[in-house]
């Protein structure tokens, strides 16, 4: 068990789920750099009194840290909450230490300090920086992190833009903090998000559609090809009574599905609520009348009824919180295997390079190419 030492103590920390072939920590050196700044500024420790706001702690580790601030996690992540409830148990502390909300809760009405881990999407900063923006005034601290890499200027004019005069600190160990001092905002233009998009004529049975994607949706502003090429070849009746939208996104996929199936209950499963919120928002405004959706929030589909399911889609992520991996689409491979009922499918699109045929053999003991382009592969695995 990897170990974060602080001015406050010594934090037992692991990323979630647990794996102990997984190299990369619950924190980096962007972490370290902001718990040592709270402590060592140079007028003296930020007062921690007040309303403490972390957004975007990847898992748990700020907030672990600073648990005796009855700080709130702003998070989006299912898999990220998860492993601060871990976090705060093996370190001793209780669970309601830190008071946890999604991205898509309300934030709270006052921030005296906001503590912000600077997400990969730059949409879902903008996003947040919005939504918490009313209850940030002139006397706030905040204060923001990330590897150099993680921060542009563009990151830097979303806090000018929507908070107040920004600036930067100097590198340490690859890492920089980010300073804003707000202004009040009566004059701040209105949040973009969420955003619409129009689906193109050669998408299947959703051609035309408007679907809507929240900040940091993958592929907020265009469909990707690999769902374009799951969309076009899903048969137009699959007689499956219960569909998963494994990783559903914007929910796309699970709407072509309800469309084609208009009996069937379709679940919606992600671990970003503004997934999930998404999925939610397109499946409303586009179900036929009488259909049945369930929105989950989960680590694939860990804890899902085993042989339910009849149908899963899927179009799995190849990366998570920097960690590039097959980790997840295996554990998604593993739980639609458990969830299926015998001669329930798994569809699956990928990318051609990564092998995914390779592990559904291995797991299911068959595994068809249904279609392919020189860039995207949908495969298609029976459960027997």
């Amino acid at each position: 068990m990897e170990r974060l030492t602080t001015a406050r103590g010594d934090f037992a920390l692991a990323r979630f789920p647990e794996d102990p072939r997984d190299p990369l920590r619950a924190w980096d050196a962007a972490d370290e750099y902001l718990l040592r700044h709270l402590d060592e500024r140079e007028d003296g420790p930020v007062d921690l009194s007040g309303s403490v706001v972390v957004l975007g702690d990847r898992w748990g580790a700020l907030v672990t840290a600073l648990a005796g601030h009855d700080p709130v996690q702003i998070s989006d992540s299912f898999l990220g909450r998860r492993a601060t409830l871990a976090n705060l148990e093996r370190n001793g502390l209780p669970a309601d230490a830190v008071r946890l909300r999604t991205t898509r809760e309300a934030p709270p009405e006052r921030i005296d300090v906001l503590l912000v881990r600077v997400p990969k999407s730059l949409a879902l900063l903008e996003d947040q920086l919005h939504r918490l923006a009313p209850a940030v005034h002139p006397g706030t601290v905040v204060v923001g992190a990330g590897m150099v890499t993680e921060i542009h200027t563009s990151t830097l004019r979303l806090f000018e833009r929507i908070l107040g005069p920004t600036r930067t600190s100097l590198a340490v160990k690859k890492a920089r903090l980010i300073f804003c001092a707000p202004e009040p905002g009566p004059l701040r233009k209105d949040d973009p998000w969420p955003r619409s998009l129009r689906l193109p004529a050669d998408a299947g049975v959703v051609s035309g559609l408007t679907v809507v994607s929240h900040a940091g949706v993958f592929s907020a502003d265009r469909l990707d090809a690999g769902t374009r090429l799951l969309l076009r070849n899903l048969p137009a009746r699959t007689g499956a009574e219960h569909v998963v939208d494994l990783g559903c996104g914007n929910g796309v996929i699970g709407l072509a599905a309800a469309l084609s199936n208009p009996d069937a209950e379709v679940t919606f499963v992600d671990e970003s609520y503004q997934a999930l919120a998404s999925a939610e928002a397109t499946f409303l405004a586009n179900a036929p009348a009488g259909a049945v959706a369930r929105f989950t929030a989960a680590d694939g589909m860990a804890g899902f009824p085993p042989g339910t399911a009849d149908l899963v889609l899927n179009n799995p992520p190849f990366h998570s919180h920097r960690g590039r991996t097959d980790a997840t689409a295996w554990r998604m491979f593993n739980g639609a295997r458990a969830g299926l009922r015998r001669g329930g499918e798994l569809w699956v699109v990928g990318n051609r390079h990564l092998g995914y045929h390779v592990k559904l053999r291995r797991l299911f003991g068959n595994c068809e190419v249904v279609a392919s382009d020189p860039k995207f592969v949908l495969l298609r695995a029976v459960k027997k």
